[in-house]
């Protein structure tokens, strides 16, 4: 963690750790540090006599979205992290997100040869459905389902050299690919 946030969360800690090793509750220890969105794996250790060893894996920052007129980070632990700034170089998500089919989505690209990095928005509707929009201005309305085979489709097309004149792609119909230019 950052050392501002080592800072914040060892005060915590220091808070409800005066007590003896032996009577210290390690669910209120996990709970405190949870609390530090940022957190997404910790492991807590008594070391007796008298140590604590706690180990902190920070969650990466994937994207940023606004709610509410705040700008916020999401992490790959499925947290909002509020922030006065935002990283340009992080995907821009649009709508009001459903964390767990971001990270479904989130999961797909990554498993797929698509890279997440060459996303620069994401557009959200209520219907569950994702838009993506690439750093070369492509727009990919993606399906309700099969969104891994429409992402290989999507490859094959990155390969053809007339590729740059497409500027969107709709694979929402089954068995049925729009391409307009």
């Amino acid at each position: 963690l950052s050392e501002t946030e080592n800072k914040k969360l060892h005060k915590k800690i220091k808070e409800i750790s005066n007590e003896n090793i032996f009577y210290l509750d390690k669910q209120k220890i996990s709970e405190t540090i949870y609390s530090n969105k940022i957190v997404d794996k910790l492991f807590v250790y008594k070391n007796y006599p008298s140590n604590l060893k706690i180990d902190i894996k920070k969650a990466n920052l994937i994207a940023m979205t606004k709610k509410n007129s705040l700008n916020y980070y999401i992490a790959s632990n499925g947290n909002f992290i509020e922030t006065k700034k935002l990283q340009i170089d992080l995907p821009f998500v649009f709508g009001n997100i459903d964390i767990k089919e971001f990270l479904k989505l989130k999961k797909i690209i990554d498993d797929s040869d698509f890279n997440f990095n060459d996303i620069k928005n994401l557009y959200y509707f209520k219907s569950k459905r994702w838009d993506l929009e690439t750093e070369d201005g492509l727009v990919v309305k993606l399906p309700h389902h099969q969104i891994n085979s429409s992402l290989d489709i999507l490859l094959r097309f990155y390969e053809q050299k007339d590729f740059k004149k497409i500027k969107i792609i709709d694979f929402r119909n089954s068995n049925q690919i729009i391409i307009n230019d």
